[in-house]
């Protein structure tokens, strides 16, 4: 992130005096920091602690404020980092299979990706089902977090039918994405999605950089090329950093 850039204005004075809630008050005063650029996106926000030193109000107030504005999708709170402006939130394909980098670089923003798990695995009942092989059947496993200007912004665990990629676990997947091999290496004549709303485990939230009980957004997805499953991918989204959309005609 960024380094950040302090308003000239003291904060206190710009709580002004209204009727509200005070951490209603302090809400608004954070968001008209954002609206008015004050605070671009990745500005670090004070901590909590200096907030309450400033301002005079307890910390629970101060830890509402913050919690309803990243609920809102205004700030964005990462672990044993601080709490910075979000950036506008970002947008993923929901009824079309895109390669997260190129939307990322169609923002204008940097991608890169890292590599946690790169492996074979034997199909359980339900991977040897997802895929159509038999139980037992060697696949091959992926486990990658996808960044966008440094945030992480996706997990995408993907299982792969090494029938159709047999060189697979040779790649490099920091410098090109499993979607974009895959997609090269057999075009989808096919594709299958599932959304949901969801909670990430404790590993995914560390991996994420995000607090226990943050909302995510879960796409399951399935691709076929020809008669043959590709694979099967599983991909979670922070709910405050990213929105799905999707275009249909009747």
């Amino acid at each position: 992130m960024p380094n950040s850039h302090p308003s000239s204005t003291p904060l206190a004075a710009q709580l002004g005096e209204t009727p509200a809630p005070l951490y209603a008050r302090v809400k608004q005063m954070i968001t008209q920091q954002i609206t008015s650029g004050a605070w671009p996106a990745h500005h670090r926000v004070p901590s909590e602690s200096e907030l309450v030193a400033e301002l005079g109000f307890s910390r629970m107030t101060i830890n509402r404020a913050l919690r309803e504005l990243t609920a809102d999708g205004l700030l964005v709170r990462m672990q044993g980092v601080g709490t910075f402006v979000a950036e506008p939130k970002g947008q993923a394909a929901l009824f079309e299979v895109h390669n997260i980098a190129d939307e990322i670089a169609s923002r204008g923003h940097s991608h890169r990706a890292e590599v946690i798990v790169l492996d074979e695995v034997k199909a359980t009942p339900e991977r040897a089902m997802a895929l159509d092989l038999r139980e037992g059947q060697r696949l091959f496993h992926s486990l990658l977090v996808h960044f966008e200007n440094g945030v992480p912004v996706q997990i995408e665990e993907r299982y792969v039918n090494p029938q159709v990629a047999p060189h697979y676990l040779d790649q490099d997947f920091t410098r090109d994405t499993p979607n974009a091999y895959l997609m090269a290496l057999a075009p989808m004549t096919e594709g299958e999605h599932v959304v949901e709303a969801v909670l990430a485990t404790a590993a995914e939230c560390k991996l994420l950089k995000i607090e226990r009980g943050e909302p995510c957004l879960l796409i399951r997805r399935r691709t076929w090329s020809g008669r043959q499953v590709v694979s099967s991918t599983r991909l979670l989204y922070p709910g405050t950093r990213y929105r799905l959309e999707g275009k249909f005609e009747q």
